[in-house]
This record gives C-alpha cells, structure tokens and sequence, in this order.
C-alpha cells in the first residue's frame, strides 16, 4: 500500500468551492473509479487556511496511474469541473508526494 498526499492551495475564498465540490462531485466519481481517499483536512492553526490536505490510498503506482488516469479523463468530471470553476479557478496551484512508511510506522 502506498499514499499520495495532494496539497491543493487555494485563492481567497476559494476553500469553500473546493470542498462542496470534492463533497457534492469528485467523490462520487472517485468511487465509481475505484480511488479510495484515506482522509482530508484543512489547516485550524498554522500557516495558512487556504488548503486543503489529503491521502489516497494506492495498491501500486500502477494502480494510480491507470485509476487516476480514466478519472482525469471522465467527461463528467470534465463538465463539472468547468461548471464550478466558471466564475474563476478555485485553486492556485497544487502539490503531490507518493509517501513511503519508515519501517516503525504502524501504517504499511
């Protein structure tokens, strides 16, 4: 098992848009994609509350690029995608790392 961790940061406001949408449409495509989210969080202290942080969970790298391939491709993703971004992008730029566990981590 692998995790990516996906860091996207957003312009002012935007955090709400984002998250109805993962909410209300990306989650729902995700499952009939077969991608399983591990969790999602968004910043109460720190630097900025203006991302949102989250895991996916990967059998293989190959399993994400072909999952994660047919669900950047979906037409429906596509369309709404546009429709919630029409007033404007709502992130500014994104961040994603494949974590590896140590060897004392309790998740593998």
């Amino acid at each position: 098992m692998i995790h990516e961790l996906r860091i996207y940061h957003c312009v002012p406001g935007g955090l709400p848009k984002l998250l109805k949408r993962f909410e209300t449409v990306t989650l729902k495509i995700w499952e009939r994609h077969g991608i399983r989210q591990a969790g999602f969080w968004t910043v109460a202290i720190g630097p900025t509350n203006q991302a949102l942080y989250y895991l996916l969970a990967w059998e293989s790298l190959a399993e994400r690029e072909k999952k994660w391939a047919g669900f950047a491709s979906d037409p429906e993703w596509l369309a709404k995608r546009a429709e919630t971004e029409k007033d404007g992008p709502i992130i500014t730029h994104f961040e994603n790392m494949i974590l590896q566990p140590t060897a004392f981590s309790s998740v593998r």
